[in-house]
């Protein structure tokens, strides 16, 4: 590994100077630049292809760069390994964990740099336990059981657990990828005050993300990628979300929501006194065919256990689910699917796809018997099915065949969608469908449900992006401990009106009222 002295000092803990990288004939970097200041929050944006990843990968030592220089701390290196750059201070908080699954927490945490009692060949436990314990209470109040296993943690927990690894090692840098793609907004204010928190004690971030209002609450400075190059570096208090989001796609973000015009048809899904025991009670509402209906509310507020039990994950304790005339309850995910309604689930890596099967094997997975002859698959007609869904929702993938793991958030939730087009589904339920993906996918996405109202389908999009709801649906469902207290006509709404009801605002003056 060669390096080499700047004469000059830096402001810049983090430089990458005009970098280029190829893979094959594919150039995911042409010329892109990130210096980030010590001391700072240093957002990182662009839509899946810009070269997010590729820059990451290089700073983590995973790639080597074909053009270009690397340097920390005002040193240029070459060949650095993930090794040498966490020795140099850098520390990486994935967005898939990578931890261990059947590893307790004390062993993930000293995993690789466990401590020996001196002179013996033994594991000093203690010394594990005292400073694990030192730097949870420390940053997060709280304790972990040092024998829990990572499996057994929730994804706030695992996250604490990659933090705690990394702060053991007193870092110069953390780098946060898509870090609150899995966390609920409670737990994702908590991660911001920590942010915050390692920044003021000297701590440089480069925060990865696609939520642009996290980059704006959250960042000192944003550097902005597309297409392999860096367009913009700003200071994020002088830019707003929809500048950094103009900047991301190289055009207007009022394009953002493409809403068709649609003439509704008939009653398709009607939901009458439904209620599901201390979940929600009473639920009444109407979906029709060619309508995009929005729900919106709380965690535990019941919105999410109604999609459940309309997909027969939940079974309702009272009230009646009809579909065109005819009463239904789904008692399991297969009956529901056998009236023809679809569910895409928030966490698609876990829930929509299977990752380690093809785009093929995924698209045709809830229609097997579509693909059937005498019980033996037709994978000439699958194979078919897949190209179909591919060209029609713009998946990109290098084959049919290709694995879903190897896609985009953003494809793979297409993937998730495409699977129940294969089954001719009717009424979709879309649970969180742009989380964790970037603005343009967002577009395509969205895109896909006007086209799927415009077919006569109907749509129920549970979010907790208000902005997402009032911009592509007809109407938005507010649901509070249990109950829809508020309808709101799309177009006629302002997001803050919603989050008034949202949040239990005005319920609060109704009551004192």
């Amino acid at each position: 590994m060669a390096t080499s002295v700047k004469w000059y000092e830096t402001d810049d803990i983090i430089s990458l100077s005009a970098i280029v990288k190829r893979f094959g004939g594919a150039q995911a970097l042409c010329g892109a630049s990130l210096s980030v200041k010590r001391g700072t929050v240093h957002g990182l944006v662009g839509q899946n292809g810009a070269g997010k990843s590729t820059l990451i990968k290089l700073l983590a030592g995973l790639h080597e760069a074909d053009e270009g220089e690397i340097e920390i701390d005002g040193i240029a290196y070459t060949g650095l390994s993930p090794q040498k750059v966490e020795h140099l201070g850098i520390h990486f908080i994935h967005q898939d964990r990578l931890l261990v699954p059947t590893f307790t927490v004390g062993e993930a945490l000293f995993l690789g740099r466990e401590p020996r009692i001196a002179g013996t060949p033994f594991l000093d436990r203690k010394l594990m336990r005292q400073k694990s314990a030192d730097i949870l209470d420390r940053y997060f109040g709280l304790r972990l059981p040092n024998s829990a296993l990572i499996d057994e943690l929730t994804a706030a927990e695992k996250q604490i657990v990659q933090i705690t690894r990394a702060l053991l090692d007193n870092p110069k840098v953390l780098v946060f990828d898509e870090p609150t793609a899995t966390l609920v907004r409670r737990e994702a204010e908590l991660l911001f005050k920590l942010i915050r928190r390692l920044r003021d004690e000297g701590i440089t971030i480069l925060y990865i993300s696609h939520y642009l209002s996290e980059i704006v609450d959250l960042c000192d400075t944003v550097t902005v990628l597309r297409n392999g190059r860096d367009v913009a570096t700003l200071p994020v208090r002088e830019t707003s979300a929809k500048e950094i989001g103009a900047l991301m796609v190289n055009r207007d973000i009022a394009e953002l929501y493409p809403k068709p015009k649609i003439a509704q048809g008939s009653p398709f899904l009607e939901l009458e006194g439904l209620g599901l025991a201390n979940r929600y009670a009473d639920v009444s509402l109407t979906l029709h065919r060619g309508e995009v209906l929005g729900l919106t509310g709380l965690v535990g507020s019941g919105a999410k256990e109604l999609l459940r039990t309309l997909f027969g994950l939940e079974t309702a304790t009272s009230g009646a689910v009809v579909v065109e005339g005819d009463t239904v309850f789904p008692a399991s995910p297969a009956a529901a699917a056998a009236k023809r309604l679809a569910l895409v689930p928030e966490d698609r890596r876990r829930d929509g796809v299977a990752l380690d099967l093809s785009v093929t094997e995924n698209t045709t997975l809830a229609s097997l018997d579509h693909f059937s002859r005498a019980g033996l698959l037709d994978r000439g007609a699958e194979r078919r099915k897949a190209s179909e869904l591919i060209e029609r929702l713009q998946i990109k993938t290098d084959s049919v065949g290709a694995l879903v793991r190897t896609l985009s958030g953003g494809n793979q939730q297409k993937v998730a969608i495409a699977k129940w087009l294969s089954r001719r589904s009717e009424i979709y339920l879309l649970d969180e469908p742009s989380v964790g993906v970037d603005i343009a996918a967002k577009v395509e996405i969205y895109t896909l449900i006007g086209e799927l109202a415009q077919r006569g389908a109907g749509i129920i999009v549970l979010s907790s992006d208000i902005d997402e709801l009032l911009g592509i649906t007809d109407r938005v469902l507010v649901f509070f401990r249990g109950r829809i207290i508020r309808e709101f006509i799309s177009t006629k709404t302002r997001p803050d009106q919603v989050l008034a009801e949202l949040t239990g605002a005005n319920e609060t003056l109704r009551h004192v009222g």
